[in-house]
């Protein structure tokens, strides 16, 4: 491609709007930016730059129905107007999610398509590689110690909050539209049809059809996005409930400029950091096992049940912190592991904020001086980006391992400037991956 050939095609390129109901769906891209705040004039920041992509940060999978839904129509709302007042004509809008599906569809998708409108259709597109999950003949899979398995047999089914009964998508889609849209009605796109191209059938749908997609590999994904982009400049216009491996997809960034292993290269004056673990699925508490084994590692564990009950918890848990950390040693600080039982779902997001609140109070107790900081679980990465760090927005420098992003403070940070900060999601990475980020950012 010559040098007028890319601006053209820059220029047709549709800017990618993503709708992240956690932080971490910018988990395979890199030089873009990731809002925490939605007003107008942020957005217009997103809109404006030169990154194709841009990520919002609306953290919906930790709230209950009614509040995701008024948290994405005012989204959408203010997106409206910031496109209004933007120089942007294309953009792909995507409801990023869980590549488990877990989240809040279709409410999502339902108030995205009311405020922004006119979609031909919206795809369903769960298919995250890096994962380790794949979609074929419709059929959305996970792999569970190197065997294929369909989601609903995984333990990601029977979140008390999320929990579905089918990996078939078009009857997923039927049981969470609760038969507005019966299965038979969902369009499907199968692995024969992606690979040799769907363009016609793209251009054929109209009416926000609802289209489940196929996809073992990132060159089916690859293909697909090429087609979708097609149809797009074209005039379709689409929307997508998606994990984050098509993101990369449609991007089509060049390689990532900083290696995972020179990451090192931005922990502040070598020192040691801090990892704050507020997931508690069995994967990261295998991770946190792992970790907790290498020298340099103090355990902090933090006995959530007693979040009612002890009101010296955050002191308690500061004195450990600050004693591991002159002492040279990077605090690990993590929520008690037992699965606790509650009266119902708006209980338990309740407690679930009650210790994010916790956490964020430990995070803005931190030496200012630590190196590094990783925060691992989903909605926890949040909280670290827009509430214990205060960001209103932030540039992703990519990933430290395959899924797992690093950003960077702004030098003007009040608390922690020019801090890298690892957004590492709860249910990503083999038993090791946790100590792998800690390992490449305390390399010598």
């Amino acid at each position: 491609m010559n040098d007028a050939d890319s601006r053209d095609h820059a220029m047709t390129s549709p800017k990618i709007i993503v709708l992240d109901d956690d932080p971490t769906g910018s988990q395979t891209v890199h030089g873009c930016l990731l809002l925490m705040q939605w007003d107008v004039e942020t957005l217009k920041l997103g809109l404006a730059d030169e990154s194709p992509i841009f990520f919002i940060l609306t953290n919906t999978r930790a709230m209950p129905p009614e509040q995701a839904l008024a948290t994405t129509q005012q989204v959408c709302q203010n997106l409206k107007q910031a496109i209004a007042q933007s120089a942007v004509q294309d953009f792909l809008v995507v409801s990023r999610s869980d590549s488990t599906l877990r989240g809040h569809y279709p409410i999502e998708t339902d108030a995205i398509a009311e405020a922004l409108g006119g979609f031909d259709a919206h795809f369903l597109t769960p298919a995250f590689f890096e994962g380790g999950r794949f979609t074929k003949d419709s059929v959305h899979y996970l792999m569970v110690n190197g065997v294929p398995t369909p989601v609903h047999k995984t333990e990601f089914a029977q979140d008390s909050v999320f929990g579905y009964q089918h990996s078939y998508l078009p009857d997923y889609v039927a049981e969470k539209t609760q038969g507005r849209i019966p299965a038979e009605q969902v369009e499907r796109l199968l692995l024969g049809e992606i690979r040799s191209g769907v363009l016609e059938r793209l251009m054929q749908l109209h009416d926000n059809q609802c289209v489940a997609v196929d996809a073992e590999t990132q060159a089916d994904m690859n293909r697909f996005a090429q087609d979708v982009l097609a149809a797009s400049a074209a005039g379709k216009r689409f929307l997508f409930r998606s994990a984050a491996s098509l993101l990369t997809a449609l991007a089509n960034l060049p390689p990532q400029p900083v290696a995972a292993e020179a990451m090192a290269q931005y922990v502040r004056g070598g020192k040691p950091g801090a990892v704050i673990v507020g997931s508690h699925v069995k994967k990261t508490t295998e991770q946190l096992e792992a970790l907790l084994k290498l020298p340099g590692t103090a355990a902090i564990e933090v006995n959530v049940a007693e979040i009612q009950t002890n009101p010296h918890l955050l002191a308690q848990t500061l004195a450990q912190v600050k004693q591991s950390y002159a002492a040279g040693q990077t605090p690990v600080i993590f929520t008690s592991r037992q699965e606790l039982s509650f009266a119902d779902a708006q209980t338990r997001l309740d407690f679930g904020v009650a210790v994010s609140r916790l956490l964020m109070d430990v995070l803005r107790g931190l030496p200012d001086d630590i190196g590094f900081l990783i925060s691992k679980g989903g909605i926890t990465s949040n909280d670290t980006l827009s509430d214990g760090l205060a960001l209103r927005s932030a540039r992703l420098l990519g990933q430290i391992l395959p899924g797992v992003s690093v950003i960077t403070t702004a030098a003007d940070h009040p608390q922690f400037p020019n801090l890298p900060v690892v957004l590492f999601p709860g249910n990503v990475g083999d038993q090791s991956a946790l100590a792998m980020a800690y390992q490449k950012l305390t390399a010598a």
